[in-house]
C-alpha cells in the first residue's frame, strides 16, 4: 500500500529549538497513520491512542522543562501548561469513545482536532515561546524578549495558520476520497484476482451455466476429472454428463430444490468421457440477477469415487468379520434388534443359537494358527450352507459364532438346523493332508412374540445353554430353560438376603429341650436358628439353610450358631443352669481344612466353658467325600473334649458304615419315622432296628418327633428313653428355657408311665386307633397321607400273624378277630373308593360304621385276652 501524508511536514512549524521541532514531526506521522487507519483500516485504533497518549507526555513534559527553566512561574509556563492538561484531556476522551463510537466517525473527529491543533498550537504559541527562549539565550532580558519574540512572530501568523489549516481540510478530503477510491478498485482487483485463483486452483469441479443452463466457463479440475477438453463442453447442456444411473424423479427433485432454495446439494452418479463411471459431491447455486431471477448456476463437484470405495471397505471391515466374512457383532446386533422387531410384528418366534466348536483350542495349539483360521473358515461355510437364506450366521470372536433363526412359526423348527450345524461340523475336515475332527455345543434361546425380551439377554441365555450342552457331553445342543435360569437367579438373590441378614445380626437361635422319658431329667437342648426377617417375621430353617447348602456362607453361618451357644452356655452357668446344647453343622463345614482349629480357637474364646457341653450333630444324610478324613477330624474335636451325635439316622444310604466308622456317641431317630409309626409297622420296625444297631455299638439313642403320649409310650416300649419333640416342647427363646425346666420338673405324667404285660390290651387298642384316627383324618382332608390299607400291613395286623397267632391262635374267638379286622380294613377301602370319586359326603355318613366295627374289635380283643 502506498504511504500518501494527508499533513505533510512544513517548514513554518520550526520553532528554532531542534528538540522541540522533532518531536513535532514525530506528532505528524502520528497524525499521517491515523488518517491510513480510516482508509485503510490499517493498524489499531487503540494502539494508535496508546502512542498518541505516551507522546503526549513525554513530548510535554520535554517542552515543560524548556519553558520552567526560562520562565519559572511566568503567567506563560502556567497559561501552556493548562493548553497541554486540555490537549491530554481530549486524547483521553477519543480512546475512552473508542468502543462506543463509529470508528469512522472517532477518527475523523481526531485528525481534525490535531491537525487544528498541530497548526495554532505551534505556529503560535510554542513558536511565540521558542523566540522568548532563544532571545534570552541571546541576552536578552525577559521584557526584551518577549518584544522581540512578537517582532519575530509578525502579523502573519494568523493568516500562516489559517492557510495551513485550509490546505489541509483541501488536502485530507481528496487525499481520503482517493485513498478510499483507490482502496475500493484495489479490493475489487484482488477479488477479480482470488475469484480467477480460486476458479483456475480449485480442487473441485466447476461448471458455470447462463440462465439456459448452457456451459458457459468451466475450469481445469473440470477437465482432469472428466476428460472433456473446454471447447468440447462450452454450450452445451451438464447432462451430458449423465450416467443413466439416476430416474426423472431424482433430476425434477434437484430443480425444486434450486427453484425453492437457489440451490442443491447432495451426492450422485455421473459419467466421464471414456463412459467411466463415478461418484460426486455436488452443489449447485443459482445466481440471481436484480430482480430476483436466475441469470447464472454454478455447480461445484468433488470426485468421491476413491471415499465412497473406502468407506466401503471400511463397513465391511467394521461389520464383517475379517477371517471368515460373516457378520460381526456390531452387524449382528443389529439384524438380531430387526430380527426381534419384526417377530413381534408379525407374530413369529425368533431363536438364537450359541454356538462353540469343541476342540479347537487343541487343534490351535497342536497345528498352529494358520491351520486353526482355516479350519474356522471351512466351518463357517459349511455352517452357512446348513442355514436358511433368511437366517443370520455371525463370529464374534474366537470358535465363538451366533446364529439367528428368523420367521419361526415355533419353537421347534429350528430344530432340524440345530442338527444340520452338529453334523456338519463333526464331520471330518481335511487339511494340509491330515484329518481333523471337532464338534460343535450349541445352547438355543427362544423369544416369543407375546414375551418382552431384549437381543443381549437372548444371547446370554444361549451362552448359558450352551454351557450346559458342554457339560452334558458337548456335541450337542441344549434348549435355555427359563424356569431354571429363574431360580438360580432367586437363589442367588437369597444368599444375598442371607448374607446380609448374618452382617445385620437378624439370626437368632431357639432351643429345644431333650429329656429322659423315663425319669424326666433334661438331658439337654438342641439349638435351632431361626431368622427374624424385617418383613416376614420369624423364619424356620426350612425356609432359608436349603438355599446356602453347600455354599461357603453357610460355613460362616455354623460358625456364628456355635460361637453363640458358646456364649449362651457362659451366660446359663451364670445364671446356676449347666446344660449341654447341640448344634447341627453340616458336612462342608466338617470338611473344611481348618475346622478343628477354628473350633479350637472358639473354645479358646470361651474358657469358663466345659466343651463337653458342646454336642455337634452331623447330618448322616450328608454327602461326606472323605469318611477317613471325617473320621479323623470328629476324633481330634473329641480330643478338645467336644461331643458328637449323628443325626436324622436311617434316612440316607451308609448308615451302618456311619455308625461303624464315626466316633458319634449318640444317635438321632428322624422324626418321619417316630412320626408314624404308630400306623405303619415299617417305621415302627425301622425304629427298632435303630435302637437294636446303637446298642449292638454302645451308642445312646434319642428319638425326634415325640408329639404325643402315645409316642412315648411306644417308644419307651421298644426301649428308647430319650426324645424330644412337640410333645415334650417346641423350641423356644433362651430366655424361656429356666422357667420351662421348673415346670417341667413339676409334671409326673412321664415318671407315672411303666409298661407291663397287663397294658398290652390297652397298646393293641392305641395302635388301631391311631390307624382309625389316619383314615378319618384322609377322609376329612385333614391328612395327605393313608395309613395301610391292607389287613396285613397295619401293626395289629401284623401281631394276628405273629405273636397273635403263636399265643392265642388256639382260642376260639381267635378266627372271628381276624374276620373282625378284615371286614374293618374293607370298609375303610370302601370309604377311600367313594372320596376319591367324590363322594365325600357318603364316605363320612359311612364312618358311623366303621367306628362300630372298631368297638366290636376291641370287645373281642378283651374277651380274648381276659
Amino acid at each position: 500500500m502506498k504511504k500518501v501524508d494527508i499533513f505533510p511536514w512544513d517548514d513554518n512549524f520550526n520553532t528554532g529549538i531542534e528538540i522541540i521541532d522533532t518531536q513535532h514531526y514525530q506528532l505528524v506521522s502520528i497524525i499521517n497513520r491515523l488518517a491510513m487507519n480510516t482508509t485503510h483500516r490499517i493498524g489499531d485504533l487503540n494502539i494508535i491512542f496508546e502512542e498518541l497518549i505516551d507522546y503526549t507526555l513525554y513530548h510535554f513534559k520535554t517542552e515543560e522543562s524548556i519553558w520552567h527553566k526560562y520562565l519559572p512561574d511566568n503567567s506563560l509556563e502556567i497559561e501552556h501548561q493548562a493548553t497541554h492538561q486540555g490537549f491530554i484531556d481530549k486524547v483521553l476522551r477519543f480512546k475512552s469513545e473508542q468502543f462506543t463510537s463509529s470508528s469512522d466517525k472517532l477518527s475523523e473527529e481526531t485528525l481534525s482536532f490535531l491537525a487544528t491543533w498541530l497548526a495554532s498550537h505551534i505556529l503560535e504559541s510554542d513558536r511565540y515561546m521558542a523566540q522568548i527562549v532563544l532571545s534570552l539565550q541571546n541576552g536578552f532580558s525577559l521584557a526584551e524578549a518577549k518584544v522581540h519574540a512578537k517582532e519575530k512572530m509578525g502579523e502573519l501568523t494568523s493568516l500562516l495558520i489559517n492557510i495551513i489549516l485550509s490546505r489541509y481540510k483541501t488536502l485530507s478530503s481528496n487525499t481520503i476520497d482517493l485513498l478510499n477510491e483507490i482502496k475500493s478498485r484495489q479490493d475489487k482487483e484482488e477479488k477479480l484476482k482470488l475469484a480467477a485463483s480460486v476458479f483456475s486452483h480449485a480442487r473441485e469441479g466447476i461448471i458455470i451455466t447462463d440462465a439456459e443452463n448452457k456451459i458457459i466457463e468451466v475450469n481445469d479440475t473440470f477437465i482432469s476429472m472428466t476428460g472433456y477438453k473446454r471447447e468440447e463442453v462450452l454450450g452445451k447442456n451438464p447432462k451430458l454428463l449423465k450416467s443413466g444411473k439416476h430416474d426423472s424423479g431424482f433430476y425434477a427433485e434437484i430443480w425444486r430444490s434450486i427453484s425453492e432454495k437457489d440451490y442443491w446439494s447432495g451426492e450422485i452418479i455421473n459419467r466421464r468421457k471414456n463412459g467411466e463411471e463415478y461418484m460426486e459431491m455436488l452443489t449447485i447455486s443459482a445466481i440471481l440477477d436484480d430482480q430476483g431471477k436466475p441469470k447464472n448456476y454454478v455447480a461445484l463437484f468433488t470426485d468421491i469415487t476413491t471415499k465412497k470405495e473406502h468407506q466401503k471397505q471400511l463397513e465391511h471391515i467394521a461389520h464383517y468379520d475379517v477371517l471368515t466374512s460373516l457378520p460381526n457383532r456390531v452387524l449382528l446386533a443389529d439384524r438380531l434388534s430387526q430380527a426381534l422387531h419384526s417377530s413381534r410384528r408379525n407374530n413369529l418366534v425368533l431363536g438364537v443359537a450359541f454356538i462353540d466348536i469343541d476342540g479347537f483350542k487343541e487343534i490351535n495349539d497342536t497345528y498352529g494358527h494358520n491351520t486353526g483360521d482355516d479350519l474356522l473358515i471351512t466351518l463357517s461355510s459349511r455352517m452357512k450352507g446348513a442355514l436358511r437364506n433368511n437366517d443370520t450366521l455371525a463370529r464374534i470372536g474366537g470358535d465363538e459364532f451366533i446364529v439367528v433363526f428368523t420367521d419361526l412359526k415355533k419353537p421347534e423348527d429350528c430344530h432340524p438346523m440345530l442338527e444340520r450345524l452338529l453334523q456338519v461340523t463333526s464331520a471330518p475336515i481335511i487339511l494340509n493332508n491330515k484329518s481333523m475332527s471337532v464338534s460343535a455345543s450349541i445352547g438355543l434361546s427362544i423369544a416369543a412374540p407375546d414375551k418382552e425380551i431384549d437381543a443381549d439377554q437372548l444371547i446370554r441365555q444361549a451362552d448359558q445353554a450352551m454351557y450346559q450342552a458342554k457339560q452334558s457331553g458337548k456335541n450337542r445342543y441344549s434348549v435355555f430353560d427359563i424356569e431354571k435360569d429363574s431360580a438360580v437367579n432367586i437363589k442367588r438373590e437369597r444368599l444375598n438376603q442371607i448374607s446380609k441378614a448374618m452382617d445385620n445380626r437378624e439370626f437368632v437361635l431357639y432351643y429345644q429341650p431333650k429329656v429322659n422319658m423315663t425319669t424326666g431329667e433334661v438331658i439337654g437342648v438342641e439349638a435351632l436358628i431361626r431368622w427374624e426377617h424385617p418383613d416376614h417375621g420369624l423364619l424356620l430353617p426350612g425356609e432359608f439353610l436349603p438355599i446356602i447348602e453347600n455354599n461357603m456362607i453357610s460355613i460362616k453361618l455354623g460358625d456364628w450358631v456355635i460361637e453363640t451357644a458358646l456364649s449362651q452356655i457362659e451366660t446359663w452357668q451364670r445364671q446356676g443352669l449347666d446344660i449341654s446344647i447341640s448344634v447341627n453343622i453340616n458336612a462342608l463345614q466338617l470338611q473344611q481344612i481348618d475346622f478343628v482349629s477354628r473350633l479350637e480357637e472358639l473354645l479358646s474364646m470361651h474358657a469358663t466353658v466345659d466343651p463337653s457341653l458342646l454336642e455337634l450333630e452331623v447330618l448322616e444324610t450328608s454327602v461326606i467325600d472323605d469318611i477317613t478324613q471325617v473320621s479323623n477330624v470328629m476324633h481330634r474335636c473329641i480330643d478338645l473334649g467336644v461331643r458328637f451325635a449323628l443325626d436324622d439316622f436311617g434316612t440316607g444310604y451308609s448308615s451302618l458304615t456311619y455308625l461303624r466308622r464315626l466316633p458319634a456317641h449318640l444317635i438321632k431317630i428322624d422324626q418321619i419315622f417316630v412320626r408314624d409309626m404308630l400306623i405303619d409297622p415299617d417305621d415302627q420296625a425301622i425304629i427298632e432296628g435303630v435302637i437294636g444297631l446303637s446298642k449292638a455299638f454302645g451308642r445312646k439313642v434319642i428319638a425326634e418327633g415325640v408329639e404325643t403320649i402315645e409316642h412315648a409310650k411306644a417308644l419307651l416300649q421298644i426301649g428308647c428313653e430319650l426324645g424330644q419333640g412337640y410333645g415334650i416342647a417346641k423350641a423356644m427363646k433362651a430366655s424361656d428355657i429356666q422357667e420351662w425346666i421348673k415346670s417341667w420338673k413339676s409334671n409326673t405324667m412321664w415318671s407315672k408311665f411303666v409298661y407291663d404285660q397287663k397294658d398290652f390290651n390297652v397298646h393293641l387298642e392305641v395302635n388301631h386307633q391311631h390307624w382309625i384316627n389316619a383314615l378319618q383324618g384322609y377322609l376329612n382332608g385333614k391328612q395327605e397321607n393313608l395309613p395301610p390299607m391292607n389287613s396285613d400291613k397295619c401293626h395289629f395286623g401284623k401281631w394276628l400273624q405273629n405273636e397273635g397267632h403263636e399265643q392265642y391262635g388256639q382260642h376260639p374267638a381267635f378266627p372271628m378277630l381276624i374276620n373282625i379286622h378284615e371286614r374293618l380294613h374293607v370298609l375303610g377301602r370302601e370309604l377311600v373308593d367313594l372320596y376319591t370319586q367324590g363322594k365325600q359326603d357318603e364316605a363320612q355318613l359311612r364312618e358311623v360304621e366303621l367306628l362300630a366295627i372298631y368297638s366290636e374289635q376291641v370287645n373281642k380283643i378283651k374277651e380274648i385276652l381276659s
